[in-house]
């Protein structure tokens, strides 16, 4: 055991333990969900602190930042990734956080020396790795950092569905079936232009989250505690964001107004609501799939979803849409952290939202786990979709929806009239019309033909 000072008291802390007394009183403080912010989150205040430490090197003197930067890098190995212990749940902003990457740096900084851990005058968690730095920038650029490193992958699976369906949707382009609309009998279509819709929806839905992802560029890192750059050295804000451009090889941007950055973090809240409208186009797709396959004697069944797990504990043979209902339940989790997102970004007051860790939590598991539900959603849901081409046609055959064609060449009145003979006789709207001489045979494959195109 080793022993730390703090204006506080005093504190004994395990002798593996590279996290320094702040950090140790955060984790006996703090014990509420059991869950740590992403350890890549860790890996991004790392970087900050490594971009700091490389703008600060005059500063600190070359053995000191040599030492400090090696440290960081060590970090971004994974090396020290069980030294991060907190909940996510815990003092305002993430000041444990921050200070927890700031102690584990530092005492392994002291290692590099050739110092004992905790011995502080030689290498200093706030003096040193956090100089000229506050947390109340550190976790927002950190925050924008993490995220759209995972959103690169999350585009990637978004990319993989888009283009899944639309390959389903030039497979299933001369599958005819009926429209439907109010869940009744509605115009004809193709299986086909019906996928094609879900691909076209969920691209525009795409370049809405770019969209939202590019105010992830500005960052506020120099502002320090409340945007008026104390303590930090002249331009400093523009030669950390010139490191970290350099180093992630991102285009990131200097805050044009740190003080209304620091109060007003609502970018997070832009980019957690474009998310949600991705659930939302996801959620009505996946609702739509289980209905159009829902059966298989006695519901639509008109695609088939690949088999991936027995149904049901107690009904033999029967299987479920299993990863459809999975993914409405990934979305509906989204839609919650999206609540928790808004609630936190207009908890500011005055200069300041202390509420960034839940941001932090709640907008990194958001696209987590909706990058990992598309790369089920694609792979083991709509790559082996088929189609049930003679249901599609029994029920394109039989379905009143047929009679709306009608109305440019007889009128509405009498289309409705051939509806409900066709529904009264239990005969196809096609039977009537060839009955009653309206069109012929040719005439009404023509016509046909046209609606779905």
């Amino acid at each position: 055991m080793r022993t730390e000072k703090d204006p506080l008291g005093m504190k004994q802390l395990p002798d593996h333990a590279y996290w320094g007394i702040h950090t140790q009183r955060a984790y006996e403080n703090f014990h509420i969900s059991h869950e740590n912010a992403p350890v890549y989150f860790y890996h991004a205040i790392a970087q900050i602190k490594l971009a700091a430490a490389r703008v600060n090197r005059k500063r600190l003197g070359r053995k000191k930042a040599d030492a400090i930067i090696k440290a960081c890098q060590e970090v971004l190995t994974g090396k020290f990734d069980d030294q991060f212990i907190l909940d996510y749940l815990q003092a305002g902003m993430g000041t444990p956080m921050n200070m927890n990457v700031n102690e584990v740096i530092a005492n392994r900084a002291l290692e590099l020396l050739g110092y004992d851990k905790g011995l502080y005058e030689y290498v200093h968690p706030n003096d040193d790795v956090n100089y000229a730095q506050s947390t109340n920038n550190v976790i927002p650029t950190a925050l924008k950092i993490a995220a759209l490193d995972r959103l690169d992958d999350f585009h990637t699976q978004l990319d993989l569905v888009i283009r899944t369906f639309e390959k389903k949707a030039k497979e299933f382009s001369k599958v005819l079936k009926t429209g439907r609309t109010h869940l009744q009998d509605a115009v004809p279509m193709s299986l086909g232009q019906e996928f094609l819709a879900y691909a076209q929806e969920l691209r525009i839905t795409k370049a809405r989250i770019q969209q939202a992802s590019k105010e992830l560029f500005i960052l506020g890192i120099g502002g320090n505690a409340i945007g008026t750059a104390v303590n930090a050295p002249k331009n400093y804000d523009k030669h950390i964001v010139k490191e970290l451009r350099a180093m992630t090889k991102r285009d990131f941007k200097v805050a044009k107004n740190h003080v209304a950055m620091t109060q007003f973090p609502y970018e997070f809240a832009h980019l957690s609501s474009a998310l949600t409208l991705l659930c939302i186009d996801l959620t009505k797709i996946c609702n739509d799939l289980r209905l159009l396959s829902s059966g298989p004697t006695a519901g639509l069944n008109e695609i088939h979803l690949p088999e991936v797990e027995p149904g049901s504990s107690i009904m033999p043979g029967k299987v479920n849409p299993s990863i459809l209902e999975c993914m409405n339940m990934i979305c509906y989790d989204v839609m919650g952290n999206h609540h928790s997102i808004v609630l936190a970004s207009q908890a500011g007051q005055l200069e300041l939202n202390v509420m960034m860790p839940l941001i932090v939590k709640k907008l990194l598991f958001s696209i987590d786990i909706l990058t990992n539900g598309l790369s089920m959603l694609s792979t083991k849901c709509i790559e082996g979709i088929s189609a049930n081409k003679e249901q599609c046609r029994k029920y394109f055959d039989h379905s009143n929806g047929l009679a709306t064609l009608l109305n440019p060449l007889i009128g509405y009145d009498a289309a409705a009239q051939v509806a409900q003979e066709a529904l009264r006789t239990k005969k196809s709207v096609e039977e009537i019309v060839l009955k009653r001489g309206l069109l012929s045979k040719k005439e009404w494959d023509a016509l046909i033909k046209k609606s779905v195109e």
